[in-house]
């Protein structure tokens, strides 16, 4: 394939990139797969030298100062917002307007943009929907992640091409389940469990340690975030000194580490939705916990198992649906068919990116 040469179409790819969260850094592989190498890309990223390992080929701008990164899009010639919920005001109204300003000033630069493999919301403010509203149609096509996000889109206007088909992340190579190994746990904080909650989760856990005799393999998927979690949970009283010697600990550095781990697990119990489709990629058995209707949705879709966060969990009823799922593996017939699908993101970019001048 062409390389990209001097008068290569730029795209600049904006994202939350090199936050040391091995999702978003999973969505910008799979992404820049997607991409012809003729395009010469510039990526925001926080860690700059991170992202610039991940992806040899690009060159990167300080994702956390506005003014670079809209230098950036006035000399770019597509703008893609790639992968994720960006367009929410749960994590701050100041990150919604962060996104929404680099479309406006994108159109004002008359740079295109594309939204891809994108979730729309959670919004929970009037003004955040009245500003997402109004700026949409400024886009030059979308992709949504999933049905939900398009159907609201599509009743908030009807000019921009749009299509929806599942996480880009689907489309990642997928390894051999090996099994034989320990049960790896990938959880998250999250203000629907507090701790009699997380209580009812570590008793569950500790009580199928010891029926299975598995070692529990603690698999942080946000360096910051997820890497505490354990230590937090480890002043519970259910946190008991057999799960404690039972339990070792790792970060996630790169999607290939994340798929040996789960091809030798004989359960993954995931919070986090890439860490659920990777472990499904890998063949590994999965039983999910639902914090948010995008992991329960991913769950549906391969038929895996999964609580829902949202109401009352038991004790029994966790440790029933571990066992139950302890040494099954995934369908590869149902991963093949959610790949196929997952591939109008791609589509949609590539024909777009051919009809930038």
């Amino acid at each position: 394939m062409a390389t990209a040469g001097k008068g290569a179409r730029r795209v600049l790819l904006c994202g939350y990139y090199g936050e040391h969260n091995l999702g978003d850094d999973a969505l910008l592989q799979v992404l820049v797969c997607q991409i012809p190498t003729s395009c010469r890309l510039l990526i925001t990223a926080y860690d700059q030298r991170l992202v610039s390992e991940l992806v040899p080929r690009s060159k990167t701008v300080q994702r956390r100062s506005l003014r670079s990164v809209l230098k950036a899009v006035a000399t770019s010639d597509v703008l893609i917002l790639g992968g994720g919920s960006l367009l929410q005001d749960s994590t701050s109204f100041r990150s919604l307007l962060y996104y929404l300003t680099l479309i406006v000033i994108s159109r004002v630069c008359n740079t295109k943009v594309l939204l891809w493999g994108q979730g729309l919301g959670p919004l929970n403010r009037v003004v955040s929907r009245w500003l997402v509203q109004m700026v949409l149609p400024l886009t030059t096509a979308i992709s949504w992640r999933d049905l939900v996000s398009y159907q609201q889109a599509c009743r908030w206007q009807r000019s921009v091409p749009m299509v929806w088909g599942p996480d880009p992340v689907w489309c990642h190579p997928g390894r051999q389940w090996i099994g034989g190994g320990d049960v790896v746990v990938c959880w998250r904080p999250t203000k629907r469990l507090d701790d009699q909650g997380w209580t009812v989760l570590i008793t569950a856990l500790s009580r199928l340690q010891s029926r299975s005799g598995v070692n529990i393999h603690w698999l942080a998927f946000h360096a910051e975030q997820d890497r505490l979690l354990p230590e937090k949970l480890q002043t519970l009283d259910a946190f008991t000194k057999p799960l404690k010697d039972a339990s070792t600990y790792s970060t996630c550095q790169t999607i290939d580490q994340a798929l040996d781990v789960f091809s030798k697990a004989r359960l993954v119990i995931p919070m986090r939705l890439h860490a659920l489709i990777l472990a499904q990629l890998a063949g590994a058995p999965c039983s999910a916990l639902s914090y948010d209707p995008k992991v329960k949705a991913a769950a549906s879709m391969v038929t895996a198992s999964c609580l829902d966060l949202g109401n009352q969990l038991t004790v029994d009823q966790c440790l029933l649906a571990w066992l139950e799922q302890l040494d099954r593996p995934a369908d590869p017939s149902k991963i093949l068919n959610i790949q196929s699908r997952s591939r109008v993101h791609a589509d949609l970019m590539l024909d777009e990116l051919k009809c930038v001048d």
